[in-house]
């Protein structure tokens, strides 16, 4: 794209914290090209330069520039491959950048499928946009990102913002036949490692909040049957974070998009959360892993880390423990009180256990995931149980509307507790909890004490096996992790001494279902036709860990237990088909045919055509019944290519361990005189190691 837009725009000031330049406005043109990843643009970038400075810069990773003009006049400027930087051309005040770019981006910017299945999706976090759009990596650089988008018709695209023309627009740009034009605009700033595209072939539901904001749920048209048990609650945890932090939503909508092979959990981009499509479930999954913590969690973003952003790795805690805890808050809201208390117990049995080894403070930029967000989130509870939920709550909605827009630090958050909680102490709860390594435990549970169910929890794990307690707590309405951690607990005891409690068990939830069916691993006869009724429950992974541990003790009849769960496919990772698959091959009674049907059927999913969960799972079933087979050495190979560092783990790992041994190797070895040459190119990089 050659030509240059020009947009109409009004002149808006925030404060900045950058010391000389203030990023104010970004209108962009852009137009991925998914025949060679790949992505065009023109952009246009207003600035106030507030004194004098040699050079300006923005960030560019590997990009190519043309009609870089600065104030309408065309300029020199200089590409050093990481960044564009300007010397000459601008002026003390208010100044307008305009150029053409172009990028292979080698990561943050995805292409995936292909054809009507193909998704484009980006993953920003931290300071990794400057790779598909040339941006700024310092989080304290907050600008008004408007993105205009070109993509084929017949494609939902969604960027930050609202999706709409404004009065005034004028695009000039090279058009195709086929393609439109997608316009998004902010109205306020943000870093630009929140900035989004996803593109794919999405259905959409809408709704509202309580409050008129509106709300957009996507999936993928081929899960529209999906749609409910995903985005259960959704509208709920919404309604109920708007009132539980004090703050009106501060963005002018919300939309939430599954995308496959996403690299985490989700990302909170500002009004467009980008999640993985591992938590698009049906009613049954649901009950094996949703959607709701991740939810909710991405949402409370949209306050603490969106509106208002950490000045620096040191004050991340600010984003992910608020996150992390209000996702718990609004998880309490949902599920109980029970529920909640039960999750701050397991936070704290995580903590205490790293503490042996992680000795980095909350309060460091190179502390670990499990202490910015666990211990973070710990931290948060006790203040609001201290001072209370009310004066937590005003502190939050102070804090939030003096610094929305900003970019903050930790001592600015204590000072705003301090304001409302006059005697307490601040800065021994910084030392205590944000400077100070370990985890203490004995703390922590004085304050779990709190709740009757996790109280009891705590006590039955200090007191030594008691199966008469254990048949009182199964037979009362306790909360049902109690219930589960007494079967964990007896897992190896004999089956006629824990007879009458698994009786029990067996008429409670699903979960204390599952529990025994896991611990159950030697069925005695007398209890195969109740353990069989596990094929029967709400839960794809119940049913598998029933028809592996059925298909060991009964193997005379291992045929009817696959004929019971035959075309069940399972979660969205094919857990239950690919372990069907692996039973039929290994176990069943069939003919040579059929178990080459298997083989291929777990070939394709070990495929690129399928994600990364399912490729993981395929291959290693694949690598027991099948390893040298050159159709799955190939796919094995081909995975260390993809772009998800999970699945490139799993598979380097494998060929590694594999190579050692000598016959793997030759079969390597002469693969490389058939194969390709990009295939060969692999197996050299592997056998030369």
């Amino acid at each position: 794209m050659r030509t240059l837009f020009f947009l109409l725009f009004s002149i808006l000031t925030f404060s900045q914290q950058t010391k000389s330049v203030d990023f104010l406005i970004c209108n962009a043109v852009i137009e991925p090209h998914f025949f060679d990843k790949s992505i065009s643009g023109s952009v246009f970038y207003q600035f106030d330069v507030q004194k004098a400075i040699d050079t300006i810069r923005i960030d560019a990773k590997d990009m190519k520039f043309e009609e870089v003009l600065l104030n309408g006049n065309k300029v020199k400027f200089k590409n050093n491959t990481k960044e564009l930087l300007l010397y000459e051309g601008y002026n003390i005040g208010l100044n307008v950048v305009t150029f053409d770019y172009k990028a292979i981006p080698k990561q943050t910017l995805y292409f995936t499928g292909s054809e009507e299945n193909l998704q484009i999706w980006t993953q920003g976090q931290g300071r990794y946009t400057s790779h598909w759009l040339p941006s700024f990596d310092d989080v304290n650089e907050k600008v008004i990102f408007n993105m205009n988008v070109i993509f084929k018709r017949n494609f939902t695209v969604i960027a930050n913002g609202l999706n709409q023309s404004r009065k005034g627009d004028m695009f000039t740009f090279t058009s195709y036949n086929k393609s439109s034009i997608y316009p998004f605009h902010m109205q306020n700033p943000m870093s630009s490692y929140l900035v989004m595209l996803a593109i794919g072939n999405f259905q959409k539901q809408e709704t509202k909040s309580k409050s008129g904001t509106p709300l957009e749920f996507y999936i993928d048209k081929k899960d529209v049957a999906k749609f409910e048990p995903t985005y259960r609650y959704s509208k709920q945890i919404f309604d109920y974070l708007e009132q539980e932090i004090g703050v009106k939503y501060p963005w002018k909508i919300y939309r939430q998009v599954p995308v496959r092979d996403f690299l985490y959990a989700g990302m909170e981009n500002t009004t467009s959360t980008i999640f993985a499509q591992d938590f698009v479930v049906d009613s049954i999954g649901f009950n094996d892993k949703n959607y709701i913590n991740v939810n909710a969690h991405e949402l409370a973003h949209q306050w603490f880390g969106d509106l208002i952003t950490a000045q620096s790795g040191k004050h991340h805690w600010l984003q992910e423990g608020f996150a992390t805890y209000y996702a718990l808050l609004a998880e309490k809201e949902v599920f109980g009180d029970d529920y909640f208390y039960n999750e701050l117990y397991d936070y704290a049995l995580q903590l205490r256990s790293a503490a042996k080894t992680d000795t980095i403070p909350v309060m460091n930029e190179k502390a670990s995931s499990l202490s910015f967000y666990k211990k973070g989130a710990w931290a948060l509870h006790t203040l609001r149980e201290d001072i209370g939920a009310k004066k937590f709550q005003k502190a939050v909605k102070k804090y939030l509307k003096k610094y929305q827009y900003k970019n903050v630090v930790t001592d600015e958050f204590l000072a705003e507790v301090k304001k409302v909680a006059k005697h307490f102490d601040t800065e021994n709860f910084k030392k205590k909890w944000l400077e100070a390594s370990g985890f203490d435990m004995l703390l922590a549970e004085s304050y779990l004490m709190k709740n009757k169910s996790v109280a009891a929890y705590i006590q039955l794990t200090k007191e030594k096996k008691d199966l008469e307690n254990y048949k009182a707590i199964l037979q009362s309405d306790t909360y049902f992790p109690i219930k589960q951690y007494i079967f964990y607990k007896l897992a190896t005891t004999s089956f006629e001494e824990k007879k009458e409690l698994i009786e029990i068990g067996m008429k409670q939830n699903l979960y204390v279902r599952q529990a025994i069916a896991e611990t159950l691993t030697i069925i005695p006869s007398e209890f195969q036709k109740q353990y069989e009724t596990f094929l029967d429950d709400a839960s794809y992974q119940t049913r598998e860990i029933a028809l592996v541990n059925l298909s060991t003790n009964f193997p005379n009849e291992v045929n009817r237990f696959l004929n019971k769960l035959n075309n069940q496919v399972g979660n969205n990772d094919k857990n239950l088909r690919i372990t069907w698959l692996k039973t039929t091959i290994t176990k069943g009674e069939i003919s040579e045919f059929e178990q080459k049907e298997c083989i291929e059927e777990l070939l394709k999913y070990a495929s690129e055509d399928y994600e990364s969960s399912i490729r993981e799972n395929a291959l290693d079933v694949l690598l027991t019944v099948n390893r040298n087979n050159p159709k799955v050495i190939q796919s094995l190979f081909q995975a260390t290519t993809h772009h998800k560092w999970q699945f490139t783990k799993f598979s380097r790992e494998k060929i590694r361990e594999l190579l050692k041994n000598k016959e793997f190797r030759s079969r390597v070895e002469a693969l490389v005189e058939t194969a390709d040459e990009k295939t060969a190119a692999l197996y050299l990089k592997f056998l030369k190691e």
